[in-house]
C-alpha cells in the first residue's frame, strides 16, 4: 500500500480535499488504498498534495497503522525455472496496489519454510505460498493470523490458485499410447508436492492398458534426472513422463551419455514447459501457466486484504500438451 500522508506545517488533509475538490476520505484512499480509486483521481490528489507540501512517509504509516505495504511470496526452489516467472508476474500485479514483495526460498524444506514465515510475518500484511511443503495444520494456523493465498496446494477454505495438470497429462498419456508405447515410466517429484500427487493420480486413471513404472527422483534437479537413467533402462520402459522440464533436461543428458537416441530409441515428455523449447531436441511438455498463476495469486491476496470475508476462492488454470521433437513411435525393443 502507499505511504501515509505526512503533514506539512499549517496544511491539513481538509486543505488537500478542498484544493482537489474531493472528500477527505478520497484523499486518504489516494495514499492508503489507491486501487479503490481511478488512476486519474489518485494522480490528481497526489499532485495537489505534493504542491501543498505533503510527502509520503512509509515509516509513519507503519507505526500508526501496523501496515507496512509489504507482502511475501515463499517458493520451494527459486532456481527451478517454474518459479521466476510466477514471482515476476506476482510482483507486477502487487505493484498496481503499491505493495512491495519479499521473497523467501525454503530450499524444499518444510522446517525452513516455517522459519522464513515466522521471520517475515512481523513485516508483511499477507503471504503467497507457492507449492508449500508445510503441513496443512501449520498453513491453517498461519491463515488464521494473516491473509494467505496458496499456489498449487488445495486446501478448502483458503484462497488458492491451482494449475490443473489433468488435461496436459492425459494428452501426454494418450499421445504415447497412440505412438505404440506399452510401458512408460513416471519420474516422480517430491511426495509432499501437490502437483506431484495430482500427476500420479492422473497417470493411474489415464494409463489404462499401459504399464506404468514410478521412479522416485525426489528433489527435482538436472542431476536427479541424469542419475535416473539407469533406473529407466532397468524398467524396460520405452517412454517417460518427468515431473518437470529440469528433470527432463537431465534425462536427455543421461541418455545421450549412454548413446540412446531421443526420440528414435526413447520418448520423453516434461512438465511445466519452462525449458522445453531450449533443449536439444526440443522437449514435448505439459504447459504450466506460471505467469498466469502469479498474477492470479496477487489479485486474490489483494482482495483478501481488502475484505477478510472474501476467502475460500479457488482459481483453476488448465494445462495442455505442447508436442515437440522428443516423442515418436515406440521402438521395437526396450532400452539396453
Amino acid at each position: 500500500m502507499s505511504p501515509r500522508l505526512q503533514r506539512a506545517p499549517g496544511v491539513t488533509i481538509g486543505d488537500i480535499a478542498a484544493a482537489a475538490q474531493v472528500s477527505r476520505s478520497t484523499v486518504s484512499r489516494a495514499f492508503t488504498r489507491p486501487q479503490l480509486l481511478s488512476p486519474e483521481t489518485v494522480d490528481h490528489v497526489r499532485a495537489v498534495a505534493a504542491r501543498l507540501g505533503y510527502v509520503g512517509n512509509q515509516a509513519a504509516r507503519a507505526l500508526s497503522t501496523g501496515r507496512f505495504g509489504n507482502i511475501a511470496v515463499v517458493v520451494p526452489d527459486i532456481a527451478n525455472p517454474f518459479f521466476p516467472p510466477l514471482v515476476r508476474s506476482l510482483q507486477s500485479a502487487a505493484e498496481t496496489a503499491d505493495l512491495a514483495v519479499f521473497l523467501g526460498d525454503s530450499d524444499e524444506s518444510a522446517e525452513r519454510e516455517a522459519k522464513l514465515i515466522a521471520r517475515l510475518a512481523p513485516q508483511v500484511e499477507g503471504f503467497v505460498l507457492a507449492s508449500p511443503r508445510l503441513s496443512e495444520q501449520l498453513i491453517r494456523e498461519l491463515a488464521a493470523t494473516r491473509p494467505v493465498v496458496l499456489v498449487n496446494r488445495d486446501l478448502d477454505g483458503i484462497p488458492r490458485v491451482l494449475i490443473d495438470s489433468t488435461g496436459g497429462m492425459t494428452e501426454a498419456v494418450m499421445l504415447l499410447k497412440k505412438l505404440g508405447h506399452e510401458r512408460i515410466a513416471y519420474l516422480a517429484g517430491p511426495r509432499d508436492s501437490w502437483s506431484d500427487q495430482q500427476r500420479r493420480e492422473v497417470l493411474t486413471s489415464a494409463a489404462s492398458g499401459l504399464t506404468v513404472e514410478v521412479i522416485e527422483v525426489g528433489r527435482p534437479s538436472y542431476a536427479a534426472g541424469r542419475d535416473s537413467v539407469s533406473a529407466l533402462v532397468r524398467s524396460g520402459a520405452t517412454a517417460a513422463i518427468a515431473f518437470d522440464d529440469v528433470v527432463s533436461q537431465g534425462v536427455l543428458a543421461g541418455l545421450e551419455l549412454r548413446g540412446i537416441s531421443v526420440p528414435g530409441d526413447f520418448s520423453l515428455v516434461g512438465c511445466d514447459d519452462t525449458l522445453a523449447a531450449l533443449t536439444t531436441p526440443a522437449l514435448t511438455s505439459v504447459s504450466a501457466g506460471a505467469s498466469t498463476a502469479g498474477t492470479a495469486a496477487a489479485q486474490l491476496l489483494i482482495r483478501l486484504m481488502e475484505d477478510a470475508d472474501d476467502a475460500g476462492e479457488c482459481m483453476t488454470i488448465a494445462t495442455h500438451l505442447v508436442t515437440r521433437a522428443t516423442t515418436a513411435t515406440a521402438p521395437k525393443g526396450a532400452l539396453t
